[in-house]
């Protein structure tokens, strides 16, 4: 008998189709098992500022369709970079939008912050994990990660040349469909 696809909906916290986060989001997703589904999101750049006062019953398109990517998602993978010591304004406009619907509660997530700095971008790494722990996501202990010196451990078209990077993706990966399947 064959087991449901697990769903899962990934995430580059960066706009840049090349960046590095990008990349290596794409490399990791090609990484999941059969039994996962990967739909990559890529419309963070269309949704609109938060507002308060339009999330009502009327929210914008855009808002509902990313919404409905959550709900329909067994897990979430973000991989995200440090802007200015920070979650880049984009991905937490996202977050914004999806604070009070709730779709992050109780939902498994696994995130990555990759830089070329020697930090991994840990202080968004710390800020995301913050912000997703107060909207009660599940982020398991193998479910983040911080890739520090990124450029270095990427080829130009995006794989993974380190093997420890490699195995801790894998290892993450693995651990998010895991705590997705329950």
């Amino acid at each position: 008998m064959n087991s449901p696809l697990i769903k899962i909906l990934a995430i580059s916290g960066s706009l840049r189709n090349r960046s590095s986060n990008s990349l290596l989001m794409r490399s990791m997703v090609e990484m999941a098992p059969r039994n996962a589904n990967v739909t990559i999101y890529d419309e963070l750049g269309l949704l609109p500022h938060f507002n308060p006062d339009l999330d009502g019953n009327d929210v914008p398109l855009e808002v509902n369709r990313w919404r409905n990517h959550l709900r329909e998602a067994d897990g979430v993978f973000i991989c995200t970079p440090e802007y200015a010591k920070g979650v880049p304004g984009t991905l937490k406009n996202a977050l914004d939008w999806v604070v009070s619907s709730g779709e992050f509660y109780n939902k498994p997530v696994a995130i990555v912050s990759a830089s070329p700095h020697p930090s991994g971008g840990e202080i968004a790494h710390a800020s995301l994990l913050g912000t997703l722990s107060m909207m009660n996501a599940i982020v398991a202990e193998d479910c983040s990660l911080k890739v520090p010196l990124i450029t270095m451990k990427l080829s130009p078209d995006g794989s993974i040349i380190d093997e420890q990077t490699k195995f801790e993706a894998q290892k993450l990966m693995d651990s998010l469909i895991r705590v997705s399947s329950k």
